[in-house]
């Protein structure tokens, strides 16, 4: 039986690592909208990584490639870790982050960046740093040395081996991706620093000229700016609170965004939304993901902070559900579980009180309940 035209779906792919931790949670905060908030949604969950590589020989089984294919959008946990071993590397490249980024074209990576003033002690840089942190990275993420042929390990005729890999961008994925930015900027303090190596590199400076060619054609009323990424490193961490949107290449943006993670307290506090081009229905493929990794070595100890992952659901909830009122609402939630000191290890001031993934979980379940509650008292 086919689902109603209106109804939402959404893939939930755990994968590997601790992604099926926190991806558990992410789904009960899911179905704690469709419950209490009446969004139509039909959630599928489905597998990815060694244990469907077991079964079908495939790390990538149809039937998850049916669900993510089918789905408005995917929720992603993680991929990777010690079980990457025990699958062929072909088999791993075929269904890997890479191919499903190329394969529905997600060539806009958007990390949001925001200190939370309840993390004050426990992030890793000085308070007064993270004072007005809140600034998004824009990640290209479909191109670049990523992608770039020719590629590979060689043994020259010396008998030494040589690795290489290929850095290019054309014109037109350059601009696609700085248009986001702009676009993103105009809603929000109209400031966009774009980020390169155009000192060095050649990919860069055709990046910084086609930025700056597409900024005085189409978004003149932007402000835009300019930075070498070692300066760019240098500057997240001297003084956050500077940028509003930051646009950058995909080995740049990977780099740039783990380093941002200092001025949000924890890796495992970043979201982040890969968005495709907007179909003739002005529909976009989405796949929605924690930053953070699979981090094999606290897998299956139930410690993992889950709030990345909850806070990809809340800019699920904006970007492609359009329920930014909802997405507001989980914000809030997560900012007041904080302010009531839950914590899981990563975030925790020495001596405090540390959560399990699921306890976390429930702090942001309760606290939606709480705010939730509040707003129908004051409508």
């Amino acid at each position: 039986m086919n689902a109603p035209s209106n109804m939402i779906k959404v893939a939930v792919v755990g994968g590997e690592g601790i992604g099926p931790e926190v991806t558990a949670q992410s789904y009960r905060i899911l179905d704690w909208f469709a419950a209490k908030r009446g969004i139509p949604m039909i959630l599928r969950e489905a597998q990815y990584g060694l244990i469907p590589y077991l079964a079908t020989g495939k790390v990538l089984p149809a039937d998850t490639a049916e669900a993510m294919e089918e789905a408005d959008a995917i929720l992603w946990g993680a991929t990777g870790g010690p079980e990457t071993k025990e699958v062929p590397a072909a088999a791993r490249k075929e269904g890997g982050l890479l191919s499903l980024r190329s394969k529905y074209d997600l060539y806009a990576n958007l990390r949001p960046i925001r200190a939370n003033p309840a993390l004050a002690d426990s992030a890793p840089l000085k308070a007064h740093v993270l004072k007005g942190v809140d600034f998004v990275i824009i990640r290209e993420l479909t191109s670049g040395i990523y992608f770039g042929e020719p590629r590979g390990i060689e043994t020259l005729p010396d008998g030494q081996r040589r690795g290489f890999n290929t850095e290019q961008y054309t014109s037109n994925q350059i601009r696609r991706v700085a248009r986001s930015a702009f676009e993103l900027a105009r809603t929000r303090r109209g400031k966009v620093c774009s980020v390169d190596k155009a000192n060095v590199l050649e990919t860069s400076v055709l990046w910084r000229e086609e930025v700056i060619a597409l900024h005085a054609a189409e978004f003149f009323d932007v402000e835009l700016t300019h930075l070498y990424v070692d300066n760019a490193a240098m500057q997240i961490v001297r003084e956050p609170s500077q940028f509003d949107v930051m646009v950058t290449g995909n080995i740049f943006g990977d780099i740039l965004s783990d380093c941002a993670a200092m001025a949000s307290g924890s890796l495992g506090m970043l979201p982040s939304a890969s968005l495709g081009p907007v179909d003739r229905f002005g529909r976009r493929k989405a796949l929605y993901e924690p930053v953070h990794g699979s981090a094999p070595d606290i897998a299956g100890k139930g410690i993992a902070n889950p709030l990345g992952s909850i806070l990809s659901v809340a800019m699920m909830l904006r970007m492609t559900l359009d329920r930014p009122d909802d997405a507001d609402l989980l914000e809030k939630a997560v900012d007041t579980a904080l302010a009531a000191g839950a914590r899981t290890a990563d975030i925790a001031e020495p001596g405090a009180s540390k959560l399990s993934t699921q306890e976390m979980g429930d702090a942001v379940l309760n606290a939606l309940e709480k705010v939730a509650g509040k707003e129908r008292e004051h409508a």
